[in-house]
């Protein structure tokens, strides 16, 4: 695989976050590259500009910290603008968590707050029949198991959108569009377990509130996720053509 791929991470991140560096870091330790292999723009303050879209190899979207796609808000609609240019050029594009749930709604599908189907830790995952032919998700065994922390969910996909996996909890797991090099997670294939707890550990009242557990009691309930991790190297060897 080509070495020197640029790209770019959209993050909504607040500017005190330790979360920020964390997140490039996770991105480039699964893509095996330099961190400043990553150009980083946050929606909280404004959009990418067309230069940096062309720059960039591939795009990246993760997790969000404080803020949900299914709510208001300039930024947010700055946001969602830009991932609607994404799917036009067909920009490759690697989208978790937040990410997963702003493509969906800036494409038509349909997000909301549910704290009922909240998860959090590592989640089993199963294909679908799509997934297990799907030229990135056939990598994977029929089960296995990703990390995850969200309370928002996609409950209706966008009209172009392919259902390639889904937990027991939530159906709408991952998704890519027809013809075009954008895929799309609800789980987070950057993360590994120490990540995760990381995470967890740096926003501990989701702990309390989804898991309603002790942090000792929910590190022992995480495990690690090599298939789910795998996937970034894929991606790029996939969508942009590099082997």
């Amino acid at each position: 695989m080509r070495t020197k791929l640029r790209y770019l991470l959209l993050q909504t991140r607040n500017s005190d976050d330790s979360m920020r560096k964390q997140e490039v870091g996770c991105f480039s330790r699964m893509l095996g590259c330099e961190p400043r292999s990553i150009d980083v723009v946050d929606f909280l303050t404004r959009g990418p500009t067309p230069s940096e879209f062309a720059k960039a190899d591939v795009v990246l979207l993760g997790g969000s910290g404080h803020y949900s796609a299914a709510g208001v808000g300039v930024w947010l609609e700055r946001a969602l603008d830009a991932l609607r240019e994404l799917h036009r050029v067909a920009k490759p594009t690697f989208a978790s968590c937040w990410g997963f749930q702003a493509m969906a709604r800036a494409m038509g599908g349909r997000c909301i707050h549910d704290p009922r189907l909240a998860e959090l830790g590592t989640v089993e995952l199963q294909l679908t029949d799509a997934g297990r032919t799907d030229p990135l998700f056939s990598s994977l065994p029929p089960s296995f198991s990703g990390q995850a922390g969200h309370e928002d969910h996609v409950v209706d996909l966008p009209p172009d959108a392919i259902l390639l996996a889904s937990s027991t909890r939530v159906r709408n797991q991952a998704f890519r569009f027809t013809g075009k090099p954008i895929y799309c997670m609800q789980f987070h294939p950057e993360l590994d377990r120490t990540a995760l707890l990381e995470r967890a550990r740096t926003y501990s009242e989701y702990i309390e509130r989804i898991a309603a557990m002790s942090y000792e009691e929910f590190t022992s309930k995480c495990r690690e996720t090599p298939e789910a991790n795998g996937l970034l190297r894929r991606f790029v060897e996939t969508a942009c053509g590099f082997d």
